[in-house]
């Protein structure tokens, strides 16, 4: 399978933003992908976050496994992080966040009571692409303010957003200039975070199909009626013949499976899916 590597020239510069603007706020509000959580997080950003209170959200978490999200949710509490399952695009996920900010600007808010300021709370918002920063945003500001959409590097500037009794930083997606691993670098492109158009299709459905056969079997056996699970292209030309993706002359349609095997994990219809795995896991 082709490396797998994506650094946009504009994420430089977005990094260098965070770096600026990180000294205006008293936390950050960290997004990861509740399928992938280790995938997700930018370990580049621990340095330009250290020594701020930060809330991990999981987000998505409605199409994750939801047994790894409560072992995910536990490893980052032993690591002493905040971790909160989230699906923004949901309502009342605003209010599940909202209720978690008291403790965790605990510190900031004690200091400002002292002194009687009643200045608004500042919250930088960040992640990697596609994991639903700016779907977050719009749910906790309760109007559509932050552009949002399916394909990764939507937003690409800092936008400050006003919500009641506190300020949002709006970020652009960053990714690490390099993977940790190539299998973490595929679980970022099943799940959209890295931009379809630099990425071969079908390596990656083939690849997707090869893991979720060793995790995730019987969804696999439910979606598609797969019953030979003996090598990733069979299961990719099963479905193709059962899905009626035919060229002429009774040819796989390669480019049509591909896409539909990734529609249906990115959708959810595929199953609730985690790719990572939270055993041992700690920041």
């Amino acid at each position: 399978m082709k490396h797998i590597q994506w650094f946009p020239g504009h994420m430089t510069k977005a990094m260098r933003m965070m770096e600026e603007s990180v000294k205006l706020v008293d936390g950050v509000l960290v997004v990861l992908d509740a399928r992938a959580p280790i995938a997700t997080r930018n370990k580049n950003l621990n340095k330009i976050l250290a020594g701020k209170p930060i809330l991990y959200l999981l987000n998505k978490s409605d199409l994750a496994d939801e047994k790894k999200t409560d072992a995910f949710v536990s490893a980052f509490a032993k690591s002493g992080a905040l971790a909160l399952p989230v699906c923004a695009a949901r309502a009342g996920a605003a209010q599940k966040i909202a209720a978690k900010l008291p403790l965790l600007l605990k510190e900031k808010l004690e200091r400002d009571a002292q002194k009687g300021i009643t200045r608004p709370a500042r919250l930088m918002v960040c992640g990697i692409p596609n994991t639903g920063k700016s779907t977050v945003i719009n749910a906790m500001s309760g109007e559509k303010r932050a552009v949002t959409g399916d394909k990764a590097g939507v937003t690409r500037g800092k936008q400050w957003i006003r919500c009641a009794g506190f300020e949002l930083l709006d970020t652009p997606g960053t990714m690490p200039p390099a993977f940790e691993t190539q299998e973490l670098a595929r679980h970022l492109a099943y799940v959209g975070s890295i931009n379809d158009d630099v990425l071969d299709l079908d390596d990656i459905a083939l690849e997707l199909l090869r893991e979720l056969s060793q995790t995730y079997p019987d969804f696999l056996a439910e979606r598609y009626g797969i019953t030979d699970f003996s090598s990733p292209l069979a299961m990719y030309e099963e479905i193709c013949k059962k899905r009626g993706f035919l060229l002429r002359g009774g040819e796989f349609d390669y480019d049509r499976g591909a896409k539909a095997i990734l529609d249906d994990f990115r959708k959810g219809r595929t199953g609730r899916i985690t790719l990572d795995d939270p055993t041992g896991f700690c920041l």
